[in-house]
């Protein structure tokens, strides 16, 4: 029979297990480690030229969604094709045929991935805009047609985000051909009845429609506000938002009413623009607390594609610019931590 002195000894090793269990804490469950390490949204932003190229030569050649996106897609590096790129959360694009390019695109992104069709949602401001313009700049004339439709989108991952609310389009500004311009003076709404003269660009103005949505994280419920803008190349010399507008900062930035309320009401928040403007700085949309990424150019030796965030940006060792993409503008990217 034990002594009463290892009877006391034995109690108090039972007690001390007991404390040392109820002072440990509990170990997470896989899925809710993976999904705090994984609290990251990837977000790019690049006008994919209808996935047409065109080359110095005055040919175009057309590029394959999947050869694009492996083109674009980084890992936290900034190498594109290396086991480490992993499924973006949103892709913000312009110059999109409509919803059926721009579905096709998605599911093609899904299946990148090993993800089933319907994995990624879209928005388009014009389901399928009317054509405009003759060649394209492209000798084949073929290919200069896949040109001719142009809309603004917006892809994101339903698995990672709820949509919740879309804005209405909201139009650029622009100095119709031929009109004087001094500080905003002369400046229009670029739509109808302002729109280009006669048939063959009759329809252009569509291209530089806007539209923003705003989503929620699945796993936080963070709000994400994001934005698509492609402004007309006449932003580039002349800036333009409005009626007698010079945009945010004199860049012919503009953020319509709608998508103004949605973003008052985001955590996080996303601007992806094709400006047609060099020279923007990176604090154009700091009074919405947001900040400019990405230093490389973007379109031959210009720097014309911006990217605007509100939210912890990862660093870049790369400057968020991804050098090789398969577009005539070169893809901006930000790895946002929430």
């Amino acid at each position: 029979m034990p002594s009463p002195l290892r009877r006391l000894r034995a109690a108090a090793v039972a007690v001390a297990a007991v404390l040392a269990t109820a002072a440990a804490p509990a170990a997470a469950a896989p899925e809710q480690a993976a999904a705090a390490a994984d609290r990251v949204l990837r977000v790019y932003n690049n006008n994919i030229e209808n996935l047409v190229v065109n080359n110095s030569d005055g040919s175009c050649t057309r590029v394959s969604g999947p050869d694009h996106l492996t083109s674009m897609l980084v890992d936290d590096a900034g190498r594109t094709g290396t086991s480490g790129v992993k499924a973006p959360d949103i892709l913000i694009v312009q110059q999109v045929r409509g919803t059926g390019q721009i579905t096709a695109y998605a599911d093609q992104l899904a299946a990148k991935f090993g993800l089933p069709a319907g994995t990624y949602g879209s928005i388009v401001v014009w389901d399928d805009p009317e054509p405009w313009g003759s060649t394209h700049h492209c000798d084949d004339q073929s290919l200069g047609d896949l040109k001719k439709k142009q809309t603004n989108g917006i892809i994101y991952h339903k698995q990672r985000l709820t949509l919740t609310n879309t804005s209405k389009y909201w139009s650029a500004g622009w100095l119709k051909p031929g009109t004087a311009y001094s500080g905003g003076a002369g400046c229009t709404l670029y739509k109808p009845p302002n729109n280009d003269d006669g048939t063959t660009n009759e329809w252009k103005w569509k291209r530089t429609s806007a539209i923003a949505a705003r989503f929620t994280t699945k796993d936080t419920g963070t709000s994400v506000f994001v934005a698509t803008m492609h402004l007309p190349q006449e932003n580039r010399q002349n800036a333009c938002s409005g009626d007698g507008e010079t945009g945010i900062g004199g860049t012919g930035i503009h953020i319509g009413a709608d998508a103004t309320t949605l973003m008052n009401s985001s955590t996080i928040r996303v601007v992806g623009i094709d400006a047609n403007r060099t020279g923007i700085p990176a604090s154009t949309l700091s009074g919405y607390g947001m900040t400019g990424y990405g230093t490389a150019a973007t379109s031959g030796s210009s720097k014309i594609d911006y990217l605007f965030v509100r939210g912890t940006v990862q660093s870049s060792p790369v400057g968020y610019t991804v050098a090789g993409t398969k577009s005539n503008h070169k893809a901006l990217y930000g790895f946002i931590t929430y």
